[in-house]
């Protein structure tokens, strides 16, 4: 049996929040090469978002957010598979953040939404975020409406 290296397993982990068996099993996939292991982390999340994507999503909350100047707000419907999952911490965060974003940045629609880069990190988009998220909670989670105001407008 090959030796996988163990600070290896640990920052893969950290940086992408899989479990400790997947990045050991990746890294051993690898031969201990992180980037390539995060490859094969990405592949095999890449189809477990595909699956999750066609579980139903009947639970969910709704997010707001307010620009401190009073000047521009949005509100989300974000959705989820069970109510379990809409109470995490992690779907709130979730939800927050996507409310801020539809806040600060215009949009057609809520593909459209789905498809800027996240404020916060330019590295990643909003639907990233979300598929990000669904890896991590194991659950569908879907965008449903999204809408902004800007003071003044019509």
């Amino acid at each position: 049996m090959k030796k996988v290296d163990l600070d290896k397993v640990k920052k893969l982990r950290e940086e992408t929040d899989v479990s400790y068996s997947l990045c050991r099993q990746a890294l051993l996939e690898a031969g201990n090469d992180l980037d390539k292991a995060r490859q094969i982390l990405f592949r095999q999340g890449a189809k477990k978002v595909e699956k999750k994507k066609e579980k139903q999503t009947s639970e969910g909350r709704i997010f707001s957010y307010v620009h401190h100047n009073g000047k521009f707000a949005a509100m989300i419907e974000l959705l989820s598979q069970t109510d379990f999952v809409a109470n995490s911490k992690d779907f709130l965060d979730l939800g927050a953040n996507i409310a801020m974003q539809a806040a600060s940045m215009d949009f057609k629609s809520e593909q459209d939404l789905l498809k800027q880069e996240f404020i916060k990190d330019p590295s990643k988009t909003i639907e990233t975020l979300i598929n990000d998220t669904i890896l991590k909670l194991g659950e569908n989670i879907k965008l449903a409406r999204a809408v902004r105001w800007v003071l003044g407008e019509k």
